[in-house]
């Protein structure tokens, strides 16, 4: 195998775009952060991709949608999922690609009528290699019993689309409880800083992260490493993470 079939991946929910308290934009500096860490897959929670009173209200707010904003000239290919729409405009999971991207569909996963949240499907493939790796970006319910509805909905998801191809599932899994990681791991999914470290990464609240919130699950891939990016506390309310894996 080759150094080639190695890639990374990164995970970070957004905030819309705006820093914990909401006094500034983001967008910006999280755009260039993550394009040093070169990831070959983003996956993005709470992605605000359209709010159009934003533009007035913070300085430099990019007028494009925040996926063509942050994809520009950087990433082969994007596929946005819409979540939540009000008056102003709309949020959701995104995935970003620097290799040829094939979008499949966004399922509704909500849990509850006030709390909208989807389970995002996309599939890559590295060049040189025709396997597909699917890729799932979620961000899962405030609250236990809702989380457990959900996480069923993702397994039974994932055995119709990618049957045991190699997958990655990343996002907000809420999950400072630690109750993922059991279905997952009887799903056949490893947690890259379970395996790892052996817990999941501290990443909530980004300014003094206390609970374990986000997660890069994968079956069928090798992982090499796994890094939290302790850097961006001031970016959103939850720190970024990444990983370097590998086709098997």
């Amino acid at each position: 195998m080759t150094s080639s079939q190695r890639f990374t991946v990164l995970s970070i929910n957004m905030h819309k775009g705006v820093s914990p308290l909401h006094r500034h934009a983001t967008v910006h500096l999280l755009r260039q952060k993550i394009r040093i860490q070169h990831p070959d897959l983003l996956f993005l929670q709470e992605l605000q991709q359209e709010h159009r009173t934003r533009v007035s209200r913070y300085r430099h707010w990019p007028e494009k949608e925040l996926t063509h904003f942050l994809s520009e000239d950087f990433w082969h290919d994007w596929h946005y999922g819409k979540n939540a729409e009000y008056a102003n405009g709309h949020h959701g999971n995104a995935i970003l690609s620097k290799h040829p991207l094939q979008k499949g569909k966004n399922y509704d996963i909500s849990a509850y009528r006030f709390e909208k949240r989807g389970l995002l499907h996309s599939v890559i493939r590295l060049p040189g290699n025709e396997q597909a790796i699917h890729c799932f970006c979620v961000h899962l319910a405030l609250f236990q019993k809702g989380r457990e509805r959900q996480l069923a909905e993702i397994i039974h998801y994932i055995g119709q689309l990618a049957h045991h191809e190699p997958t990655i599932v990343a996002g907000d899994f809420n999950d400072w409880r630690r109750r993922v990681s059991g279905p997952m791991l009887e799903a056949g999914f490893k947690e890259v800083f379970e395996v790892l470290t052996g817990s999941p990464a501290k990443t909530f609240p980004s300014i003094k992260p206390m609970l374990a919130m986000d997660r890069i699950y994968v079956r069928g891939l090798k992982i090499h490493s796994a890094q939290i990016l302790h850097d961006w506390l001031r970016l959103s309310d939850h720190l970024g993470i990444a990983a370097e894996l590998e086709c098997l």
